[in-house]
């Protein structure tokens, strides 16, 4: 766990009074909350909760309908377009589909945000490509294609490509869908290592409760009803809280008992 006498110890991601929505239908209403560096964070919740909604607004490709969010102390919702993806290559994304170009080789994948954001040598591309497919141990299949690989290297190499720029914090749309119990934990060991390899600060949006238990420092559980944060705190605290019936029973897996209309 992060130090907080560190002067390392300092918040990368600030969400201040977001509301989130479309049209005219809220998703979130006036959440706030820091997520610190080398932090790893998940955020559950049950279907329906804006999950998803809430890691789009994070990653900038939705504009909230009112507050504010700072990566690394910079606004991306006040900054126009070409202060916003600089911000933004601070940043790194796993799709839940890993999001890979299909007519691409692994290793093409792989260089084109190296390609399109630096001005690094050809050679010097070759090399990071190779050193990022190393990390996610997918060496020697620089040259294959998407189709021709497994979900979960799939997933690997989505990850590969998301650390192409060296980012700062690296976001995670449900990284165990699709994959087998295997390979999810294999992901889920990967994930720890890159945090404790590179510092990196995570934030894993998830429904699966063994990889939230497996990885996760702390944990942001959203709420459909409230359009709230309803807890924050590490999953063994969120799951012996009887304080917070809806937290307890879905972090000890109670179903909710709804009441029958006649």
């Amino acid at each position: 766990m992060n130090n907080k006498s560190d002067k390392s110890f300092y918040p990368v991601i600030q969400v201040s009074n977001l509301t989130t929505g479309y049209g005219d239908i809220i998703i979130h209403k006036n959440i706030s909350f820091n997520i610190n560096k080398g932090e790893i964070v998940a955020i559950c919740g049950e279907s329906g909760c804006g999950k998803s909604t809430l890691l789009r607004h994070l990653i900038g490709l939705e504009v909230p309908k009112a507050g504010d969010i700072l990566i690394d102390n910079e606004s991306i919702v006040n900054a126009d377009q070409k202060e916003k993806l600089k911000i933004l290559t601070k940043t790194g994304v796993l799709f839940q589909s890993g999001a890979l170009f299909g007519s691409l080789t692994l290793a093409e994948n792989i260089s084109l945000p190296i390609k399109e954001y630096t001005s690094l040598p050809a050679e010097t591309i070759e090399i990071l490509v190779q050193l990022k497919l190393e990390m996610v141990d997918l060496s020697g299949f620089e040259n294959y294609l998407p189709s021709e690989i497994s979900g979960g290297m799939k997933k690997r190499a989505g990850l590969a490509r998301a650390m192409a720029l060296d980012p700062m914090i690296l976001f995670f749309d449900e990284p165990s869908a699709g994959l087998d119990p295997v390979s999810s934990a294999n992901l889920d060991n990967l994930i720890l290592q890159i945090n404790k390899s590179l510092g990196a600060t995570i934030v894993v949006v998830t429904h699966e409760l063994s990889s939230i238990f497996s990885i996760a420092q702390r944990v942001l559980m959203l709420d459909k009803e409230t359009q709230s944060i309803i807890a924050d705190g590490s999953p063994e605290e969120l799951k012996s809280d009887k304080s917070n019936l809806k937290t307890y029973n879905f972090f000890n897996r109670i179903p909710t008992v709804r009441k029958q209309t006649k």
